[in-house]
């Protein structure tokens, strides 16, 4: 857990005073200028930390930082909204916490100075990259030689069509969603270790969406096929279906 997670303070003018034992606000009628929901108004950051954590789902999300990029913030919000399990920085540890709206807070957020020291931790684990800027060379290492991948005039960097789409994709349950840059995207060191690169279509006439805005549409394409349809399927059981469903899970 980074130190930020550890902050006491509610809100920009209220001191860890103002709590109580039980991480209540003593002042009843002092308000809770924090961005929460109502079921977290009032409580300790920690206690956030901790309740959110009883109920965070298998999704993990790393973020390359080779430029301090400002929309990391927004990338740790999202990650919060659909609360992830982990957020990963690989390279620079600053980043604009404003962006984050205090989100970093309440989620586990780990540095990695390298590439290699990120992807100890990832073992088991599926890396889908979100990019539409890659070299060909690094698309056949990933999707492999029957790609027909075709390079540009210079020889460089494969054509978006050829990049599989992120509407195509079936997620797996252990997923970390990988982002980069705005500017210069994802590294070709780390797009070689991934094991898909997916692409956000695009209909109009700009070449991509923010990395701020592909993080949200990543995740909640994943959080819309592992979890609440998930939820959904499973609500039309019966008891006996559920033990039978419990059962095989066990194998």
């Amino acid at each position: 857990m980074t130190d930020s997670n550890k902050s006491k303070n509610i809100g920009d003018s209220n001191k860890a005073g103002d709590m109580n034992d039980s991480g209540k606000i003593k002042n009843a009628d002092k308000e809770d200028t924090r961005n929460l929901i109502d079921e977290y108004k009032g409580l300790k950051n920690e206690e956030v930390f901790d309740r959110l954590a009883k109920k965070r789902n298998s999704l993990e999300v790393a973020i390359e930082n080779l430029e301090h990029d400002f929309n990391i913030g927004t990338v740790v919000r999202n990650a919060n909204n659909f609360n992830v399990s982990r957020v990963s920085i690989i390279g620079r540890k600053k980043y604009n916490r404003r962006g984050a709206m205090c989100t970093d807070k309440y989620l586990e957020i780990r540095h990695y100075q390298t590439i290699f020291e990120f992807l100890k931790e990832q073992s088991g684990r599926e890396l889908v990259a979100i990019e539409n800027n890659v070299p060909a060379k690094v698309l056949t290492q990933v999707y492999g030689d029957d790609n027909g991948v075709k390079n540009d005039r210079k020889g460089q960097l494969q054509s978006r069509s050829k990049i599989k789409s992120l509407m195509d994709k079936k997620f797996s349950e252990k997923t970390t969603l990988v982002f980069g840059s705005e500017n210069e995207g994802i590294s070709k060191e780390l797009l070689q270790e991934c094991d898909d690169i997916r692409e956000i279509p695009n209909y109009g006439s700009t070449r991509s969406v923010n990395v701020g805005v592909a993080s949200g549409i990543a995740m909640y394409e994943w959080v819309r096929q592992r979890v609440k349809s998930e939820i959904a399927f499973e609500g039309d059981f019966t008891a006996d279906d559920r033990e039978v469903l419990d059962r095989l899970r066990q194998r």
